[in-house]
C-alpha cells in the first residue's frame, strides 16, 4: 500500500477525568448500538430470505469453508489488531503517532499481504503438482482472506482511536451493500454458496477503496520512524493471541468441520450453521457495541488511572448488562426455536433447538466476560492462550463423544458446555483488584423476573397454539409483562440510566 504524505489530522484529545466520563462512553455506545441494529435489521433480512432460497447443503458449504476463512484470517493477521488496541499512544503528539501508524498499522499489513501471498503460492504449487481439482468456493475464500485482513486493521485504528461515527458508518454500509449483492445474485444468477461468495467479495472490494483512501489521508507513513524493534514487540504481544484467536474461532467454528468428517455429509453441517448463523446474530447486538465501547475504555482507565477505577467503570457498564444478559437469555431460551423457524420456514426446523441453546449462551456470556475482565489488562497473554486452547480442546474431545449419538445437537453442547468453562476460568484467574461481579441487587432482581417469565410462559401450551408467528407473538407479550415490566418497577437506577440517556435530556 502507498503511503500518504499528508499530515495526519489531529487525534481526538484524551479525557481528563478520572475516568473515561460515562457520557462518553455512551455516546459511543449509543453510535455502535445503532449501527449493530442496522446491521442486525438486515441480517434479519438475509437469514429468512437465505434459509429459503438455499438448502441445507449449500448452507453447510457455507458454514464448512467459512470456518477455514475465519482460521486463515486469523493467522494471516498475526495478532496486529490486539497490539493496535493495547499499544495505541492515547494523547500522543504527531511524532508518536506517526510512529505507531508505521509501524503498528502499516508494517503489520504490509507482512500480513506478504505472507498471504506466500501461502496462495505454495497453495496453488501443490494444487497444480498433486493435479487436485479445488471447487470455486475455496478460492472465493482464499481471495476474500487480503480483504478482510485489511478491513480488520483499519476497522481497529478506527475504534480504538474513538472514531466510532466514521467506523459505524462504513460498517453499516457494507453490511447493507453485502445484502443487495448477495440476495441479487442468488435470486438471478444461481442459487448456492458461490452466489453469496461472490456478493461478498464485491462489497468487500467497495469497502477497501474507501478505507484505502482513509488510510491514505489519516494515517502518516515515515520511513524514518520505521521501528522493527516496535514491531517485534507488537509481535511478542500479539502472537500468543494468535493462537488464543485460533482457539476461540474453533470453539465455534470447528464443530462444522468435525460434523461434516464425522457424519459424512453438509447437511447436518447446515443444520447446525442455520441455527448458529442466528445466534450470532445475538452475539452480535450482544457484544459489538459493548466492546467497542468498553474495550478502548478499559485499556485507557487501567492505564492512566489504575485498578479502582476499572472497577468503577465495570460497576457501570454492569448494571444495565446484567438486566439485558439475564432478559435476552431467557426470552431466547423460551422461544428461541418458534423464532428460527418462524423466520427460517418449518423445513429448517431441526435447527430451532440450536439457536435456542447457542442464542441464550450468547446472551449470557457479556455479563460474565465483563466481570472477569482483566488478563489481557496486565498483558497476561500467555494465561488467556492457555486457558482457550484447553477449552477448545476440551470442545473437540466433547464433539468426540456426543456428534456421534446426538449430531448436530452435539456440537451445541460441546460448544455451550466449553464456553462455559472458559468463561468462569477467566473469571476465577481475573487479578482479584479487576474483578468485579455483578450487583447482588441487580441480580436477584434479574433472575427473579426470569424465573417468573419461564414458570408463565410454560401455560402457553395450555393455550393449543400451534402458528408460530402466534406463538411467538403471545411469548414475547409474556416476556413484556413477566420480566421487562417487573425490572423497570423495582429497579430506579436502570429507570435513571435510561431516562439521563434519552436524546432529548442529553441536549
Amino acid at each position: 500500500m502507498s503511503a500518504s504524505s499528508e499530515p495526519m489530522l489531529s487525534d481526538p484529545p484524551a479525557p481528563s477525568t478520572a475516568a473515561i466520563r460515562a457520557v462518553g462512553m455512551s455516546q459511543h455506545y449509543l453510535r455502535y448500538s445503532t449501527a449493530t441494529l442496522l446491521m442486525m435489521a438486515a441480517g434479519l433480512i438475509s437469514f429468512p430470505l437465505l434459509t429459503r432460497l438455499l438448502d441445507n447443503a449449500q448452507f453447510g458449504i457455507l458454514g464448512y469453508y467459512d470456518t477455514w476463512l475465519v482460521m486463515a484470517i486469523t493467522i494471516v493477521k498475526l495478532g496486529g489488531q490486539h497490539a493496535i488496541l493495547r499499544l495505541y499512544p492515547f494523547g500522543g503528539d504527531e511524532a508518536r503517532m506517526t510512529h505507531f501508524t508505521t509501524n503498528l498499522v502499516y508494517l503489520p499489513m504490509i507482512v500480513s499481504m506478504s505472507l498471504w501471498l506466500l501461502a496462495v503460492a505454495v497453495v496453488t504449487g501443490v494444487i497444480w503438482w498433486r493435479g487436485i481439482s479445488m471447487p470455486a468456493a475455496f478460492w472465493c475464500v482464499l481471495a476474500l482472506i487480503p480483504m478482510i485482513v485489511f478491513i480488520s486493521q483499519v476497522e481497529m485504528t478506527l475504534r480504538v482511536s474513538e472514531r466510532s461515527g466514521v467506523l459505524t458508518a462504513s460498517r453499516v454500509t457494507w453490511r447493507w451493500l453485502e445484502l443487495v449483492l448477495v440476495i441479487g445474485i442468488v435470486v438471478t444468477i444461481h442459487r448456492s454458496a458461490l452466489s453469496v461468495y461472490a456478493g461478498k467479495i464485491t462489497a468487500a472490494l467497495v469497502l477497501m477503496v474507501f478505507y484505502i483512501a482513509w488510510v491514505r489521508r489519516h494515517l502518516r507513513f515515515s520511513r524514518k520512524a520505521l521501528d522493527f524493534g516496535a514491531y517485534r514487540d507488537s509481535l511478542r504481544y500479539g502472537l500468543p493471541l494468535v493462537i488464543n484467536e485460533i482457539a476461540a474461532a474453533s470453539l465455534i467454528s470447528i464443530d462444522r468441520v468435525m460434523l461434516k468428517h464425522m457424519q459424512g455429509n453438509f447437511e447436518v453441517v447446515g443444520v447446525f450453521t442455520i441455527g448458529c448463523a442466528l445466534a450470532m446474530q445475538v452475539s452480535l447486538i450482544m457484544n459489538d457495541p459493548l466492546w467497542a465501547s468498553f474495550n478502548p475504555a478499559v485499556n485507557r482507565v487501567h492505564g492512566t488511572h489504575g485498578a479502582a477505577e476499572v472497577r468503577a467503570l465495570k460497576s457501570r457498564v454492569l448494571l444495565p448488562v446484567t438486566y439485558a444478559s439475564i432478559g435476552v437469555g431467557v426470552a431466547i431460551w423460551a422461544m428461541g426455536a418458534d423464532v428460527l423457524g418462524m423466520l427460517a420456514g418449518k423445513d429448517k426446523g431441526a435447527s430451532g433447538p440450536v439457536f435456542a441453546w447457542l442464542g441464550a449462551m450468547f446472551a449470557m456470556m457479556p455479563l460474565i466476560d465483563v466481570c472477569g475482565y482483566g488478563l489481557l489488562l496486565q498483558k497476561r497473554t500467555v494465561t488467556v492462550l492457555t486457558l482457550t486452547v484447553l477449552t477448545a480442546i476440551l470442545n473437540i474431545g466433547l464433539n468426540f463423544l456426543w456428534i456421534p449419538t446426538h449430531g448436530a445437537m452435539g456440537a451445541v453442547y460441546a460448544t455451550v458446555v466449553s464456553f462455559a468453562v472458559l468463561t468462569v476460568s477467566r473469571c476465577w484467574l481475573c487479578p482479584r483488584n479487576l474483578l468485579k461481579l455483578p450487583d447482588g441487587k441487580a441480580l436477584l432482581i434479574a433472575g427473579s423476573a426470569a424465573a417468573l417469565f419461564l414458570v408463565v410462559v410454560q401455560g402457553e401450551a395450555l393455550l393449543g397454539l400451534t402458528n408460530l408467528p402466534a406463538r411467538v407473538a403471545v411469548s414475547g407479550g409474556l416476556w413484556l409483562l413477566c420480566y421487562l415490566l417487573p425490572v423497570m418497577a423495582l429497579e430506579p437506577r436502570l429507570r435513571r440510566l435510561i431516562i439521563d440517556r434519552l436524546p432529548w435530556k442529553r441536549a
